[in-house]
């Protein structure tokens, strides 16, 4: 699981539904579905500080940027190590938030052609990520 702590900057709300900004530092700043409200629970509130977390099968691997796409969160970072597969592999990446860990088919890697110290992007759909006290 990736855990990284941050501060909610903005919510907006919609009968039952939260979209929750958390500023992750100065030029990262993630955002979460949640179903609940300020009104429902007493963590969601500006300014709070928040752990944020999601699973490693959660992160997509760009190789660059792509602004024509639906997710929102990316986070630029450089792959530190790759532990290769049969199946699966596991990628650590240096990011400004901290390191991220991805798992992603060996097919795709491969594809991909990902390696050591190549600078990638990890992107994490917004109904991916959660959050905690």
């Amino acid at each position: 699981m990736n855990i990284f702590s941050g501060h909610i900057a903005t919510i907006q709300v919609n009968e039952s539904l939260s979209l929750v900004s958390i500023q992750m530092n100065e030029h990262i700043t993630l955002q979460t579905i949640v179903v609940e409200t300020p009104a429902t629970v007493s963590y969601l509130q500006k300014e709070n500080p928040i752990r944020v977390l999601f699973k490693e099968t959660e992160v997509i691997i760009a190789k660059i940027a792509t602004p024509q796409i639906s997710i929102l969160n990316s986070i630029e970072g450089t792959i530190n190590t790759i532990e290769k597969g049969i199946l699966l592999s596991k990628i650590t990446i240096d990011t400004s938030i901290g390191v991220i860990v991805s798992i992603l088919t060996t097919q795709a890697m491969d594809k991909l052609e990902l390696a050591a110290q190549q600078k990638v992007v990890a992107l994490i759909k917004s109904n991916e990520i959660m959050v905690a006290e």
